[in-house]
Parts: structure tokens; sequence; C-alpha cells
């Protein structure tokens, strides 16, 4: 743990600037109560993740460019999203490789060996299961696609729940089953997307818990517009809110 990044730069992701400040702001106070100088890169932009999975390639160039810029001078890079740490690790190379650009692909790619999802950071690289948080509320968790496939966080989310004093975590059927977002995908196929929301949503309800806490706010978002609609009951957290929370603030 002496040899664990000290000063680490957080990308916050569009939808959390935009919809879940709050996801932001617990990630800054998780992490600078376990240590660690947390720096906010003003030039940081969109990943581009949305316009290389829709096709439109070039346009990420200009934000693979801007990405890489602002956030070179870190040691690491955290961000409480599976899906834009895979889309910094697995896309942005690509495409400034395809653009012609060399230099910025191998600048990308050392970047990208150096950025993380908050619970991949914490349980993978620092070795910190427990981070003193305490959560009185019973559970169940959502491992979100991108997390789970393109990064392979594993049970890093699960084991950093079960160190969370005062939290129940109930097992959620079919956990690894997609949510049916996918971004763009929700609004290209609405009706398969908001069949595969039922069964996710039946899956949550099931558990009986209060809270279904997922690494992902694009996923909370899908998750818990379809659980608000029904008046399940269950409202959704992200991981950082719950890791963020103790005694004293939660």
């Amino acid at each position: 743990m002496d040899d664990r990044p000290r000063r680490v730069a957080l990308f916050v992701t569009c939808l959390c600037d935009g919809v879940f400040p709050d996801v932001g702001r617990a990630t800054v106070r998780l992490l600078r109560r376990l240590g660690f100088d947390v720096a906010f890169p003003e030039g940081q932009v969109c990943c581009g993740q949305m316009h290389v999975n829709s096709g439109y390639e070039r346009d990420a160039l200009p934000l693979v460019r801007a990405h890489v810029a602002a956030f070179e001078p870190y040691e690491a890079v955290v961000t409480p999203s599976g899906s834009c740490a895979a889309a910094c690790r697995h896309q942005h190379a690509t495409v400034a490789r395809h653009a012609g650009d060399e230099q910025l692909a191998r600048r990308a790619e050392a970047l990208a060996a150096r950025t993380w999802e908050l619970s991949q950071f914490l349980a993978g690289v620092c070795g910190l299961d427990d981070v003193g948080a305490y959560w009185p509320h019973r559970v169940t968790y959502h491992p979100t696609c991108h997390a789970l496939r393109a990064l392979g966080v594993g049970d890093a989310p699960l084991r950093l729940l079960r160190h969370v004093r005062g939290l129940e975590l109930v097992d959620l059927p079919d956990a690894e089953t997609c949510c049916g977002f996918g971004g763009t995908f929700s609004l290209k196929e609405p009706e398969v997307s908001t069949a595969m929301l039922a069964d996710k949503m039946a899956a949550v309800v099931a558990t009986r818990a209060e809270h279904c806490v997922a690494g992902d706010a694009s996923c909370l978002m899908h998750i818990g517009g379809g659980l608000s609609r029904l008046r399940s009951g269950v409202r959704t957290v992200h991981l950082a809110e719950v890791l963020a929370a103790t005694e004293d603030n939660g």
C-alpha cells in the first residue's frame, strides 16, 4: 500500500457532472478520507464513447486529444464509471490510430494503463476492501456490463460492500444480465431495452432490498426510472455514495 498512487485525478464523466453531481462529490469525499490528494482537471471533456459506439469515430478524435491532455500529468485517473473507464482503456488509442496519429495513440495507451474505475482502484490497485463506510440498509448489487466484461472488475465492488458496516447485502437473481440501457441502444431499440429492464426490475424487487447499488450512473438512471414508475419503493444509489457514507454523514 505504500507504493500506491497518492495524487489522483477525478474523471467525473458527463452524466455525473450534469445529472448526478452527488456521485462526483461522494467520490472526492471518499478518496480524500482515504488519504489521496484529489485533483479535478478543468480541461476534461466527454470521453467520446457515445460517438464511437454510434459510428462517429472522427468526431471522437478531438475528445480523445482533450482527454489525454487533461489527464496525462497525473499518477492515476479514477472515475465512478465502468463504462467511461472502458472507453478510455479500449477505444481511445484505437480512435487515434485509425486517424493516423500514432503519437496520440501511444500517449492514450499510457494513460489508459493508469485509468481506473473506482472499485477497481480501491480494491484492486490499493488493496482497500474496508474503506470505513457505514450504510445501515438492505441492498442488492447490479454489476454493470462494461465494468464486468470490458474492465474485468470481478468481485471488487462486492468486497467493498461486504465491509460496509450496517449493510445487509442480498444476492440479485441473474445479476450479470444487462439492464437494457446500453447508451444509444435504449434509443435505437426501445422495445428490447424496455423488456430487458422489466426483467431486471423484477429481479431487484424480488430481493426486497431498499436500494439497488451499481457503479455506473447510466445503468442506475435506467433502472431507477423504471423502479420509480412502478412505485416499487426501491431506490437506486451509486457505489461511491455508499462507500463515502460514515456514521457522521450517512
